[in-house]
Parts: structure tokens; C-alpha cells; sequence
């Protein structure tokens, strides 16, 4: 009786050490993704921070399409509205913030398009800085939003596969969402020689 006792007592105290160490494992990895999705955040964000350094330097502009900067200002102010949960990473609220965060680099794609027209602008030195810091910063969201892709793909991985499943449901962690790519990068675009 005393050795079936102890079988008992060594199996259920297995199962313990690998349940709290699955747990961590998947508290780790949940920890991972939202630290990715702060840097994701972070460079979107930088990208805002200029939006009103290029906007008024624009201005100066004489002639400058005001309908443009409105656009840009208005998508800016829309974006900066769209607020996720690091908790609650579902396809939903990545879709709308991703969604707001389109029509800002739409919006700004079209004022550097637009500001091709305008010599004495692209000329200014601030003008040139600016645009510059914008495509470096475009080059950072892509690498944020790689790594935080490559993260939730670990930490979904680990919770859907067996056995990490069954303790991630336990805990009540759920799948996380990914990024999706642009709607405009399923097309290739038109080229006219």
C-alpha cells in the first residue's frame, strides 16, 4: 500500500512540475508578444510624431493641395484613436487598427506624391530630412511587424500543440492574430513603359 502511495504521490508531483512549467513557458511567450507588439506600437507611433513636423513644413509651401494635408491630418486623428489591449490581440482589433494605420500611409504616400510637384519644397533641407525619417521609419514598421509575427507564431504553436494545449486552455490563453499583409500587396502593381 505505502509504494502505491508513493506512486501516486511521484506521478501526481510529475504532472505538477510540468504543468507550472508549461504554464510559465506559455506566461514567457505571452510576455514576448506583447513586448513585440509595444515595438510595434512604438514605431507607429514615431511615424504620428512626424506627421506634424512634415505637415507644417508643407504649409510653407506656397499653392500647396490643402485638401492633401487634410487627409493626412484626418487620418493621423483617426489613427491615433484606435487603441488595442495588449491583452486581448484578436483578428478584430489588429484588422481596425491595422485598417487606421493604412489610411495614414495611404495619406502619406499621396502628400510625397503630390509633393514631387513642388520644387522649392522637396529642396528645403527640413523637407528632405523628414521624408527621409518617414521612410526609415516605414522600414522599422515592417521589421516590427515581422517580429511580432515570428513571436505570436511561437506562442500560438506552443499553446495549440499538444500537450501545451490542454494547459493553455486551463489558463484560459487563447490564439493570438497575426498581421495580415496590405490589401494592396496581393496586387502586383501596374507598370507603363
Amino acid at each position: 500500500m505505502n509504494k502505491i502511495l508513493w506512486g501516486i504521490v511521484g506521478v501526481v508531483a510529475v504532472a505538477a512540475v510540468w504543468v507550472f512549467g508549461s504554464y510559465n513557458s506559455i506566461v514567457a511567450l505571452d510576455q514576448s508578444v506583447k513586448t513585440k507588439w509595444a515595438d510595434v506600437e512604438g514605431q507607429y507611433q514615431r511615424r504620428m510624431d512626424l506627421i506634424p513636423n512634415l505637415v507644417q513644413t508643407v504649409k510653407g509651401a506656397a499653392n500647396f493641395e490643402q485638401a492633401t494635408l487634410a487627409q493626412v491630418v484626418e487620418a493621423r486623428a483617426r489613427a491615433t484613436q484606435v487603441v488595442i489591449d495588449p491583452n486581448k490581440l484578436d483578428g478584430a482589433s489588429l484588422q481596425k487598427f491595422q485598417e487606421a494605420q493604412g489610411a495614414v500611409g495611404s495619406a502619406l504616400g499621396r502628400l510625397l506624391a503630390v509633393s514631387e510637384n513642388y520644387p522649392q519644397l522637396r529642396a528645403t533641407e527640413n523637407f528632405r530630412d523628414l521624408q527621409s525619417q518617414i521612410e526609415g521609419t516605414e522600414n522599422r514598421i515592417a521589421v516590427a511587424r515581422k517580429d511580432f509575427n515570428e513571436t505570436v507564431r511561437s506562442y500560438n504553436t506552443h499553446t495549440t500543440q499538444f500537450p501545451g494545449n490542454m494547459v493553455a486552455r486551463m489558463f484560459g490563453f487563447g490564439e493570438k492574430a497575426y498581421f495580415a499583409a496590405e490589401q494592396s500587396a496581393a496586387k502586383a502593381p501596374a507598370v507603363a513603359f
